[in-house]
């Protein structure tokens, strides 16, 4: 399922900006800044810098497996 994998990538204050959790379903090769970080809050010149204060982690998860937990907790 397209839900059970994100980017997430927290970006810490930079400059006048201030920080800002991105999420994005992408696939595990393009999970860095430059794919996930939309609309990019810097201008051309400081992108590169403000990628690399970022910290970008490709998460999955089994959505059948917490629904079966959830019946048997519930149960």
């Amino acid at each position: 399922n397209s839900e059970d994998v994100r980017c997430k990538c927290i970006c810490p204050p930079y400059k006048d900006h201030s920080g800002h959790i991105y999420n994005k379903n992408v696939s595990q090769k393009d999970c860095d800044c430059l794919h996930v970080v939309e609309p990019m809050p810097v201008p051309g010149p400081d992108v590169e810098a403000y990628c690399l204060r970022c910290e970008c982690k490709y998460e999955e998860r089994s959505s059948v497996t917490i629904k079966v937990n959830d019946v048997i907790l519930l149960a």
